[in-house]
Protein backbone atom coordinates (compact mmCIF):
# COMPACT_ATOMS: atom_id res chain seq x y z
CA UNK A 1 0.00 0.00 0.00
CA UNK A 2 1.45 3.41 -1.11
CA UNK A 3 2.12 6.25 2.05
CA UNK A 4 -0.43 7.98 0.65
CA UNK A 5 -3.03 5.28 1.43
CA UNK A 6 -1.81 4.46 4.67
CA UNK A 7 -1.90 7.96 5.67
CA UNK A 8 -5.62 8.19 4.77
CA UNK A 9 -5.96 4.92 6.26
CA UNK A 10 -4.23 6.44 9.86
CA UNK A 11 -6.95 9.35 9.15
CA UNK A 12 -10.01 7.43 8.53
CA UNK A 13 -9.06 5.37 11.53
CA UNK A 14 -8.42 8.20 13.49
CA UNK A 15 -11.64 9.76 12.45
CA UNK A 16 -13.58 7.32 13.40
CA UNK A 17 -12.53 6.61 17.04
CA UNK A 18 -13.52 9.78 17.95
CA UNK A 19 -17.04 9.49 16.18
CA UNK A 20 -17.22 6.02 17.43
CA UNK A 21 -16.78 7.29 20.99
CA UNK A 22 -18.83 9.89 21.21
CA UNK A 23 -21.72 8.18 19.23
CA UNK A 24 -21.36 4.34 19.40
CA UNK A 25 -22.00 1.84 16.35
CA UNK A 26 -25.23 3.14 15.50
CA UNK A 27 -24.92 6.49 16.03
CA UNK A 28 -21.75 7.12 14.21
CA UNK A 29 -22.11 8.28 10.40
CA UNK A 30 -19.48 7.19 8.05
CA UNK A 31 -20.37 11.00 6.23
CA UNK A 32 -19.10 12.40 9.32
CA UNK A 33 -15.74 9.90 9.92
CA UNK A 34 -14.81 10.70 5.81
CA UNK A 35 -15.51 14.33 6.44
CA UNK A 36 -12.87 14.51 9.29
CA UNK A 37 -10.56 12.26 7.46
CA UNK A 38 -10.90 14.26 4.54
CA UNK A 39 -11.02 11.13 2.91
CA UNK A 40 -13.49 9.30 0.33
CA UNK A 41 -16.87 7.67 1.92
CA UNK A 42 -15.95 4.44 -0.84
CA UNK A 43 -12.43 4.31 0.79
CA UNK A 44 -13.85 3.45 4.63
CA UNK A 45 -15.32 0.04 3.05
CA UNK A 46 -12.87 -0.04 0.55
CA UNK A 47 -10.41 -0.33 3.77
CA UNK A 48 -12.72 -1.92 6.26
CA UNK A 49 -15.18 -3.46 4.50
CA UNK A 50 -18.42 -2.02 6.48
CA UNK A 51 -18.60 0.59 9.91
CA UNK A 52 -19.37 -2.12 12.07
CA UNK A 53 -15.93 -4.22 10.98
CA UNK A 54 -14.60 -0.34 11.21
CA UNK A 55 -16.06 -0.69 14.77
CA UNK A 56 -14.41 -3.59 15.49
CA UNK A 57 -11.51 -2.53 14.35
CA UNK A 58 -11.03 0.35 16.25
CA UNK A 59 -11.65 -1.37 19.13
CA UNK A 60 -9.07 -4.28 18.73
CA UNK A 61 -6.38 -1.32 18.29
CA UNK A 62 -7.84 0.66 20.96
CA UNK A 63 -7.32 -2.56 23.51
CA UNK A 64 -4.14 -4.04 22.19
CA UNK A 65 -2.87 -0.92 22.97
CA UNK A 66 -3.71 -0.88 26.54
CA UNK A 67 -2.94 -4.05 26.74
CA UNK A 68 0.82 -3.05 25.74
CA UNK A 69 0.81 0.65 27.52
CA UNK A 70 -0.59 -1.30 31.01
CA UNK A 71 1.03 -4.14 31.46
CA UNK A 72 -0.52 -6.34 34.90
CA UNK A 73 1.82 -6.71 37.50
CA UNK A 74 0.00 -9.82 39.88
CA UNK A 75 2.20 -8.61 42.86
CA UNK A 76 1.63 -5.06 42.77
CA UNK A 77 -1.96 -4.65 41.93
CA UNK A 78 -2.73 -1.41 43.29
CA UNK A 79 -0.03 -0.22 41.29
CA UNK A 80 -1.44 -1.47 38.26
CA UNK A 81 -4.51 0.24 39.29
CA UNK A 82 -2.85 3.48 39.75
CA UNK A 83 -1.35 2.92 35.97
CA UNK A 84 -4.77 1.95 34.98
CA UNK A 85 -6.70 5.08 35.98
CA UNK A 86 -3.64 7.21 34.49
CA UNK A 87 -4.14 5.62 31.34
CA UNK A 88 -8.23 5.64 30.92
CA UNK A 89 -7.98 9.55 32.25
CA UNK A 90 -5.46 10.29 29.73
CA UNK A 91 -7.27 8.34 26.78
CA UNK A 92 -11.26 8.43 27.94
CA UNK A 93 -12.38 7.26 24.17
CA UNK A 94 -11.17 3.51 25.35
CA UNK A 95 -13.48 3.05 28.19
CA UNK A 96 -16.24 4.97 26.09
CA UNK A 97 -15.71 2.35 23.07
CA UNK A 98 -16.16 -0.86 25.90
CA UNK A 99 -19.26 0.94 26.94
CA UNK A 100 -20.77 1.30 23.51
CA UNK A 101 -19.49 -2.29 22.34
CA UNK A 102 -21.27 -3.50 25.33
CA UNK A 103 -24.69 -1.56 24.89
CA UNK A 104 -24.79 -2.28 21.10
CA UNK A 105 -23.73 -5.65 21.12
CA UNK A 106 -24.39 -7.28 24.48
CA UNK A 107 -22.69 -9.66 26.02
CA UNK A 108 -22.63 -11.98 22.94
CA UNK A 109 -20.98 -9.43 20.82
CA UNK A 110 -17.48 -9.00 22.36
CA UNK A 111 -15.14 -7.65 19.63
CA UNK A 112 -11.88 -10.29 19.03
CA UNK A 113 -13.42 -12.52 22.28
CA UNK A 114 -11.12 -15.12 22.00
CA UNK A 115 -8.05 -12.78 21.99
CA UNK A 116 -9.74 -10.95 24.84
CA UNK A 117 -10.42 -13.64 27.16
CA UNK A 118 -6.43 -14.73 26.56
CA UNK A 119 -5.57 -11.16 27.67
CA UNK A 120 -7.79 -11.57 31.02
CA UNK A 121 -6.53 -15.46 31.23
CA UNK A 122 -3.05 -13.86 31.27
CA UNK A 123 -4.35 -10.95 34.16
CA UNK A 124 -5.66 -13.77 35.92
CA UNK A 125 -2.84 -15.80 35.98
CA UNK A 126 -0.44 -12.98 37.13
CA UNK A 127 -2.64 -12.30 40.31
CA UNK A 128 -2.90 -16.32 40.83
CA UNK A 129 1.37 -17.05 40.96
CA UNK A 130 0.75 -13.69 43.17
CA UNK A 131 -1.54 -15.57 45.81
CA UNK A 132 1.02 -18.35 45.71
CA UNK A 133 3.99 -16.14 46.68
CA UNK A 134 1.67 -14.66 49.40
CA UNK A 135 1.87 -11.20 47.93
CA UNK A 136 -1.79 -10.95 47.32
CA UNK A 137 -4.79 -12.76 49.19
CA UNK A 138 -5.73 -16.12 48.80
CA UNK A 139 -8.74 -15.78 49.86
CA UNK A 140 -10.70 -14.46 47.19
CA UNK A 141 -10.47 -16.14 43.65
CA UNK A 142 -7.94 -14.45 41.33
CA UNK A 143 -10.74 -13.44 38.41
CA UNK A 144 -12.60 -11.60 41.35
CA UNK A 145 -10.05 -9.74 41.68
CA UNK A 146 -8.58 -8.91 38.93
CA UNK A 147 -12.36 -7.77 38.15
CA UNK A 148 -13.17 -5.92 41.19
CA UNK A 149 -9.82 -4.13 40.55
CA UNK A 150 -10.85 -3.35 37.03
CA UNK A 151 -14.11 -1.65 38.39
CA UNK A 152 -12.74 0.23 41.31
CA UNK A 153 -10.25 2.10 38.61
CA UNK A 154 -13.29 2.33 35.65
CA UNK A 155 -16.07 2.80 37.22
CA UNK A 156 -15.73 6.53 38.25
CA UNK A 157 -14.72 7.36 35.02
CA UNK A 158 -17.13 5.67 33.19
CA UNK A 159 -20.22 7.57 35.13
CA UNK A 160 -18.65 10.31 36.58
CA UNK A 161 -21.95 11.34 37.27
CA UNK A 162 -22.34 9.13 40.38
CA UNK A 163 -19.01 10.66 41.85
CA UNK A 164 -19.82 14.35 41.22
CA UNK A 165 -23.32 13.61 42.93
CA UNK A 166 -21.83 11.36 45.88
CA UNK A 167 -19.19 12.87 47.01
CA UNK A 168 -19.57 16.44 45.11
CA UNK A 169 -16.54 18.07 43.22
CA UNK A 170 -13.73 15.07 43.58
CA UNK A 171 -10.24 15.82 42.15
CA UNK A 172 -9.44 12.80 39.63
CA UNK A 173 -6.62 12.52 41.60
CA UNK A 174 -8.40 11.91 44.83
CA UNK A 175 -10.29 9.20 43.38
CA UNK A 176 -7.29 7.68 41.72
CA UNK A 177 -5.54 7.40 45.01
CA UNK A 178 -8.67 6.24 46.63
CA UNK A 179 -9.05 3.63 43.77
CA UNK A 180 -5.28 2.28 44.70
CA UNK A 181 -5.86 2.02 48.64
CA UNK A 182 -9.06 0.63 47.59
CA UNK A 183 -7.09 -2.51 45.11
CA UNK A 184 -4.77 -2.73 47.89
CA UNK A 185 -6.72 -3.28 51.12
CA UNK A 186 -8.74 -5.49 48.82
CA UNK A 187 -5.95 -7.81 47.80
CA UNK A 188 -3.53 -7.68 51.26
CA UNK A 189 -2.39 -10.71 52.16
CA UNK A 190 -2.81 -9.75 55.97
Amino acid sequence: MSRNAEATKARIFQAATTEFAAHGIAGARVDRIAKQAQANKQLIYAYFGSKDALFTAVLEAAMAELAAEVPIDGEDLPGYADRLAAYHSANPHVLRLLMWESLERGDSGVVAESERVEHYRHKVDAVRRAQRTGAVTGNLDPGVLVLLALGAVSWPLVVPQLSRLILGDTDVDDLRAASREAVRRLTNPD
